[in-house]
């Protein structure tokens, strides 16, 4: 196994080291591990001690992620390291985002790109877990991603300093990123964190033109007031009405036990939602028409989805079939290479 050094620290007194990636700003005395399970102090030097450790690899359908705007109906390799800088109580990947002891494979970065070339893949997603700790390998990964013609393609907390993110945008194709409320207490008392370095991610990615998309799990009892989401809704569609927003049913898992997401609040905050955004989603459940595109334009059906099949009706990969508008679609991945 490959050591390597983190990006992203400085050296303190005594032999600690001080974690600069993300902004909980970490301080590790020597021989001891970071919360996010990712980077350790060894001897004085931050090593990133997941680089090169697969713990889930699959090739999936690249509206899991979910992106439905990003080469609709192609697949993705997706692939996962164990750890996560939050800590969100209702996590549904908690055994390997807040596991310690995952099963993993070892490869190098030109494994995986060779992997995604011999699948036939889109590209590389970094996904189930958080990518962002993952920051040297999915760095390395993506920039030989970009170099084979392939995309690279994250799903992420968005909770990470702002340096190391502008650093590692320019390699990256597309993103999701999971807003968990437009509330700093839910994020302090339930994750672990804090909601404004999120919604600088948002904005970064969108500032550097890098595809984005926005999920939510909606729980009952937690996030689901009609103010806390329109305050979402103000803001994704403050950084553009054309940006995706994917409202997601929870189911109870790891440390809560809400009820599940009833399908009649999905689509209350999706009728909601889409008073201002032009594209609003309703994942992990079905919902007549939830997963569809229609154009905001005409009404014109331009994508239909059923679980994860896809019928991408879009005039040359982009164009409303109807009005013939031009939207806000990434090329599907077969014109890509035609």
């Amino acid at each position: 196994m490959v050591t390597q050094e983190a990006a992203w620290w400085s050296a303190l007194p005594e032999g600690a080291v001080r974690c600069e990636l993300c902004p909980h700003g970490c301080r590790l005395p020597d021989g001891h591990d970071g919360p996010c399970g990712s980077r350790t102090n060894a001897g004085g030097r931050m090593i990133a001690k997941e680089y090169g450790r697969i713990v889930s690899t699959a090739v999936d359908p690249i509206e899991k992620k979910p992106l439905y705007h990003f080469h609709p109906g192609a697949s993705i390799l997706s692939i996962a390291a164990q750890g996560c800088n939050l800590h969100c109580r209702f996590c549904q990947n908690w055994t390997i985002s807040q596991g310690r002891e995952a099963a993993a494979a070892a490869a190098a970065p030109e494994e995986v790109v060779a992997l995604a070339l011999a699948r036939r893949s889109l590209g590389v997603a970094f996904t189930y877990s958080e990518p962002l700790v993952w920051y040297e390998f999915v760095r390395d990964t993506a920039r030989l991603t970009r170099a084979a013609g392939l995309r690279s393609v994250i799903v992420s907390n968005g909770f990470i300093n702002p340096e190391p993110l502008r650093e590692l945008l320019p390699l990256i194709d597309a993103a999701n990123i999971d807003l968990k409320a437009m509330d700093d207490d839910f994020y302090r008392q339930v994750c672990g964190a804090s909601l404004a370095p999120v919604l600088a991610t948002i904005r970064t990615c969108r500032e550097l033109g890098v595809h984005l998309e926005v999920t939510n799990l909606v729980i009952p009892g937690c996030n689901d007031e009609t103010a806390q989401i329109g305050r979402l809704v103000d803001f994704v569609a403050g950084v553009g009405r054309d940006v995706p927003l994917h409202f997601s049913a929870y189911r109870p898992d790891w440390q809560f036990n809400a009820p599940p997401t009833p399908s009649a609040t999905l689509a209350r905050v999706a009728a909601l939602a889409r008073r201002k955004l032009e594209y609003v989603y309703v994942g992990n459940v079905r919902l007549r028409g939830g997963a569809d595109t229609v154009c905001p334009h005409c009404g014109e059906l331009c994508v239909a989805r059923e679980g994860f099949t896809t019928r991408v009706l879009l005039r040359d990969g982009t164009h409303c079939p109807g009005c013939g508008r031009a939207l806000p679609f990434v090329v599907p991945a077969d014109e890509l290479r035609s």
